[in-house]
């Protein structure tokens, strides 16, 4: 079986599963087993498969056809230009959460050496790309979870060891409230205790810690901005990831909590993806 042909197998395969992006993980899978980029595949795209690459595209398509996230399989996936470590037990990095970077280093733009506090961090790709693309910062990553823990960890090492810091502990307990931040960034669990059971199949797969957000869909908001509003600097800027329904009520949230120049914004499909206020 050439490259081409197994290219051509995944992507049918893919798509009679009910995989909607069959195209570009089919392109991510042949990457991943024979170790070529996309100009070398198509340099190389009539060369058969060897034995090992074969039974490793077997083992592949068994996990991926039953759902498991590909993500998963492949044990990194990128997210802002960087690659970052992940497994089951940690929330995947997604294209949408890249609006935050966004919004995150345009209310950054004038900080000297900023404070940065990244809660429920997850594979820390929040926290850490900011460590990465801020000059002088300093970031503590709150996560309460071994198993996200152990992938944050490796995600430090080989994206920001100088400048970042992991604190494992519970949010709802006050943990990192000892210092002031010039911004508290967050994607917390979000979804409401009835959407849980009709999440996409690979969702599931995911961990519903870092999923659920009570009733709904809104404890960590309102205990974020209520109990974490004096750890910022005057001027300081807290900045949330939503649902895309969730606009109105987080900017609410805030608003009765006393933040100013509450702004939503929108990711690059037009959903309401972020929530952001700031201090005096």
């Amino acid at each position: 079986m050439t490259i081409f042909e197994a290219y051509n197998n995944i992507k049918k395969e893919l798509k009679n599963a009910g995989i909607d992006d069959d195209v570009f993980e089919a392109k991510q899978i042949i990457k991943y087993i024979t170790g070529y980029n996309n100009s070398q595949i198509l340099s190389n795209y009539s060369n058969e498969l060897t034995e090992f690459q074969k039974n490793n595209l077997t083992a592949i398509m068994k996990q991926r056809l039953i759902h498991y996230p590909l993500q998963y399989i492949l044990g990194r996936w990128d997210f802002y230009g960087r690659s970052y470590k992940v497994g089951p037990g940690v929330l995947i990095p997604r294209q949408d959460t890249e609006t935050v970077i966004d919004v995150c280093l345009e209310v950054l733009k004038d900080a000297e050496k900023p404070k940065i506090l990244d809660i429920c961090a997850g594979t820390g790709c929040i926290g850490l790309t900011l460590a990465a693309e801020t000059e002088n910062s300093s970031v503590t990553l709150l996560e309460k979870y071994e198993e996200a823990a152990r992938y944050l960890r490796e995600n430090i090492k080989n994206n920001a060891p100088e400048n970042a810091k992991l604190i494992l502990a519970d949010v709802f307990d006050g943990a990192a409230k000892d210092e002031k931040y010039d911004l508290i960034v967050s994607n917390p669990p979000y979804i409401k205790a009835e959407d849980i059971k009709n999440l996409q199949a690979e969702v599931k797969y995911e961990p519903e810690t870092a999923l659920a957000g009570g009733k709904d869909g809104l404890d960590f908001y309102r205990f974020i901005a209520k109990e974490y509003k004096e750890c910022l600097r005057s001027g300081g800027a807290l900045v949330f990831e939503i649902g895309f329904d969730q606009g109105e009520a987080v900017k609410a949230i805030m608003e009765a909590e006393g933040f100013n120049d509450i702004k939503i914004v929108k990711d690059y499909s037009e959903n309401d993806r972020v929530v952001f206020g700031t201090v005096n």
